[in-house]
């Protein structure tokens, strides 16, 4: 059951009269005590009669806005980013409740200098904390440090991570750990011997780029019988995946394993004829329906998810405790979980 305004008020140390003036914007409170009202209204799951009434009827009511949130992603066209949309757009209707409006600019592909323009378009909307997918590149460095040293705009970072600027908290996938646990899963499938190859969407994308310093790390580590041919860069594309799998075809006549950190994994249907009915095994990320299909189809063996639901909520989330309540996050780094998943598991 949700909470009531007597508990809110028990529990907050003050009178109703106050805690139904906060939440129904009645006359000025302090600040510090309607934050504090606020955030035990929100863990009772106290709802106002105005907004009762929008939930029956399946609707959302904002509040007025108090705050704004932007969010800026990357990589707006892959399949992945449909599961991080959802969790945005469910964590935005809930800070909608709390008068935090978020904003959300996406970019194409991984283009510093696109994400950079989208970070000063959302300053001149008036934003009081940044939540990014960043580029990890010179110019997305000195944007978000500006934003932080000199207009005191916190920055949160989810999915991809950017090293040299202060953050709020990061959150996402071990990216690391989730490579190590590709190496782990190919060695299983190779017998822990023989040659692999490590395709990358992007260099600059932190994310894929942590996943192969993993992967690598582990190899070295616990699998001295297995070689690292390459990485190579797709781009996301599924025509360069398919002209990095030829040229690897006439190289590495006997590849023994594939990890696809990248968009455009269709490329790897084309795996089998090029080998010979005898395609290397193959490790790649995402429980998109796509790469679920190739699964069942049997043209990859292991995939590994990384819960891109929880990450947009969770972010948006976190930024909006910080604006709202002023509540710093517990840890530095959330962690979704590492989901791995085969033909049999994956719906």
């Amino acid at each position: 059951m949700p909470g009531t305004i007597k508990q809110i008020a028990e529990m907050a140390g003050v009178s109703r009269g106050t805690v139904d003036r906060v939440l129904n914007h009645r006359g000025k409170v302090d600040q510090d005590v309607a934050r504090k009202v606020e955030r035990i209204a929100q863990e009772l799951g106290y709802l106002t009669k105005t907004q009762r009434k929008a939930a029956e009827k399946g609707e959302v009511i904002a509040l007025a806005v108090r705050k704004r949130i932007g969010v800026v992603t990357q990589l707006a066209g892959a399949s992945f980013m449909a599961e991080v949309m959802r969790g945005i757009q469910e964590a935005s209707q809930k800070a909608a409740l709390h008068g935090v409006e978020v904003i959300v600019r996406e970019c194409a592909g991984v283009d510093g200098e696109a994400q950079v323009r989208q970070i000063r378009a959302l300053e001149e909307l008036g934003i009081d904390g940044l939540v990014i997918m960043p580029v990890d590149c010179e110019t997305v460095r000195g944007c978000l440090n500006r934003l932080t040293q000199e207009k005191r705009v916190p920055v949160l970072t989810f999915n991809t991570d950017i090293v040299g600027v202060e953050k709020l908290a990061f959150v996402g996938m071990d990216n690391r750990r989730s490579g190590r646990a590709a190496a782990g899963l190919l060695a299983m499938l190779m017998g822990g011997r023989g040659r692999v190859l490590g395709i990358v969407g992007n260099f600059l994308n932190s994310a894929g780029m942590q996943r192969m310093e993993g992967f690598s790390a582990e190899l070295r580590e616990s699998f001295p019988d297995m070689e690292l041919a390459g990485v190579q860069p797709s781009y996301d594309r599924t025509e360069e995946v398919e002209a990095i799998l030829r040229q690897a075809a006439e190289a590495f006549p006997d590849l023994g394993g594939i990890l696809l950190v990248s968009g455009g994994q269709a490329g790897i249907r084309k795996a089998d004829s090029l080998w010979n009915g005898r395609r290397p095994r193959v490790v790649l990320y995402d429980a998109t329906p796509k790469n679920a299909a190739l699964l069942r189809e049997g043209c990859a063996d292991f995939l590994i998810d990384q819960d891109g639901y929880t990450q947009g909520y969770a972010a948006v989330s976190r930024m909006l405790d910080k604006l709202r309540w002023d509540q710093d996050p517990e840890k530095p780094e959330l962690y979704t979980k590492i989901d791995i998943r085969t033909k049999y598991t994956c719906g």
